[in-house]
């Protein structure tokens, strides 16, 4: 239903993650804490945020070499079946111009 509004997937996961980020951000500012406390979370989210998106990113690039793989080797197969069917029509031409021809000559 989403995806009907123009939202996909990603996009929802996306903003959700920068939610997130933003969040963790102001709730760690605005805690009570003493500055080091507080800059030493600050590097612990931002690290943790790190490794997440990066592991995303991994992932959706697998995805995507994957979807491009398969794309490739669809096409290599209607290119193939496209072929076989020209080569097969230009047979039947050729058989029908000989036969007229023998029935002409």
């Amino acid at each position: 239903m989403d995806e009907e509004r123009g939202f996909s997937a990603k996009s929802v996961f996306l903003s959700f993650l920068l939610g997130g980020i933003v969040g963790a951000g102001l709730a760690l500012l605005l805690a009570p804490q003493a500055g080091r406390e507080t800059r030493a979370k600050i590097k612990e989210t931002a690290e943790e945020v790190k490794e997440k998106a990066e592991t995303y990113i991994k992932e959706a690039k697998e995805k995507i070499a994957t979807t491009l793989d398969k794309a490739k080797e669809t096409l290599e197969e209607k290119k193939s079946a496209l072929t076989k069917a020209v080569e097969a029509g230009k047979e039947a031409y050729e058989k029908e111009v000989s036969k007229e021809k023998e029935q002409e000559g």
